[in-house]
């Protein structure tokens, strides 16, 4: 996949302080990122369910999960790799422990079916998927301090170069699920303007 040129959202609203593009709703933002992020800081911050969410896109029906029925929310995205039997999160030895690190196996991500008919339900402008997408050398700053204090089992393996992998699967992900037409934004922090890609998604 080529990198996809991204813009600022130009028409914006204002949730609890932050700037969110104006043509979504509250209860549809699912927030996800790589570890060290910021992702429990926004939706702490937005009144959304504190609890995380796992969330298999190589499994079928991931999209009727009991985890999204309760927004915004924070996701953590399990996901196929190149060379790997099952789905796994970026934070797993299954996929740390490889060298070097796996690429998503687009071809394994499981895609909800298009609307059909009147009262069918739109799974694709249902959700809106928030990429937390930091630069690499604060994620793993972050990481390092939390690591210092053993608060998060996620930061024993850390490295810049695993930080900056991890955002690159996020990366992909986002341009993946941009292209099949779901809903997709991206911004470096919580007080930073959210971004999209350029051009119009593809229609369902």
């Amino acid at each position: 996949m080529a990198d996809l040129p991204t813009q600022f959202v130009e028409s914006l609203q204002n949730y609890k302080g932050i700037d969110f593009p104006a043509d979504i709703r509250y209860r549809q933002i699912l927030v996800t990122g790589p570890p060290g992020a910021g992702k429990s800081t926004l939706i702490v911050h937005l009144g959304g369910w504190s609890e995380e969410g796992y969330l298999d896109l190589g499994k079928k029906h991931w999209w009727r999960s009991e985890i999204l029925s309760v927004r915004p929310r924070e996701i953590h995205l399990g996901m196929p790799f190149v060379g790997l039997e099952n789905a796994v999160s970026v934070f797993d030895a299954e996929f740390l422990d490889r060298n070097p690190l796996p690429l998503v196996d687009f071809a394994r991500l499981v895609l909800p079916p298009r609307k059909r008919f009147f009262f069918s339900v739109d799974w694709y402008r249902r959700y809106v998927f928030e990429f937390l997408l930091p630069p690499a050398d604060l994620v793993f700053e972050r990481r390092s301090e939390r690591a210092r204090h053993s608060t998060h089992p996620v930061d024993a393996q850390l490295s810049l170069a695993i930080c900056t992998a991890q955002l690159e699967v996020f990366r992909r992900v986002a341009e993946f699920l941009h292209e099949k037409g779901f809903y997709v934004y991206l911004r470096e922090g919580m007080d930073s303007a959210p971004r999209r890609f350029v051009g119009a998604r593809p229609l369902p």
